[in-house]
């Protein structure tokens, strides 16, 4: 059944949705040891299934316990956990300065599966964060040094601070784009370093398979131990 939306003026109600329809099964005796590795198999499958499959939404929490979400990319997954990049001044680093935890979660539509991750936040070194920003485009790098993210800005002023990073850079239009343009103190990467880890796979009549991680408190901070659960759907 297709996905049926009933619009009125005061309401929007969605009647039906797609059912799931995965061929996949997960459990805990299927699955490796090591969520990381699950994670990276899922990952490369998905290569050329899912449109962007590296965008995830990323929770945050304030000190007050207002929480906010937003889509963001995955930049790299390594031994430690899951790496993002953004402005350290914009809400989300905010927040996780003050409460340094945050959960992330994929949707890959494509092929019925979901990759939840909760866990505490840590910047990466500076040094990685330059590697980053090196193979960045021209046009992103400009807009990291303009942009003073989460702000509110006058309707020319993004404009204008572009202008004048330009102007600083010696970025011309139409000339040659091998400018240097160093990595702003304001802006680097996130590593999300999980603690619970869920992977989804969408079964018909909302059955779905969930097996969760979770990260024993006595294991190796450098080669953690995991408790592997099913979760009821």
């Amino acid at each position: 059944m297709d996905t049926v939306i009933q619009v009125s003026p005061d309401k929007i109600k969605v009647l039906a949705h797609n059912q799931y329809d995965s061929s996949d099964h997960i459990s805990p005796s299927t699955v490796p040891a090591n969520p990381l590795d699950l994670f990276r198999q899922w990952f490369a499958s998905v290569q050329g299934a899912v449109h962007e499959p590296e965008a995830m939404a990323l929770s945050t929490v304030s000190l007050s316990g207002v929480p906010s979400t937003r889509i963001v990319h995955l930049k790299q997954v390594d031994s430690h956990g899951f790496v993002f990049y953004t402005n350290y001044n914009s809400r989300k680093s905010r927040e996780m300065d003050a409460n340094p935890y945050a959960s992330l979660a994929l949707y890959w539509r494509e092929v019925h599966r979901q990759v939840r991750v909760i866990g505490r936040v840590e910047k990466v070194t500076k040094e990685e964060s330059e590697a980053y920003f090196r193979d960045r485009p021209l046009g992103s790098k400009i807009g990291a040094w303009a942009s003073n993210q989460s702000t509110v800005i006058a309707e020319s002023e993004l404009d204008q601070q572009i202008k004048i990073i330009e102007e600083r850079f010696g970025v011309k239009e139409g000339g040659d784009q091998e400018v240097d343009i160093p990595l702003p103190n304001h802006w680097g990467g996130w590593r999300v370093i999980p603690n619970e880890l869920e992977f989804w796979v969408g079964k018909p009549s909302r059955l779905h398979a969930r097996v969760r991680y979770l990260r024993r408190e006595d294991s190796p901070t450098e080669a953690p131990e995991w408790t592997i659960e099913r979760l009821s759907p």
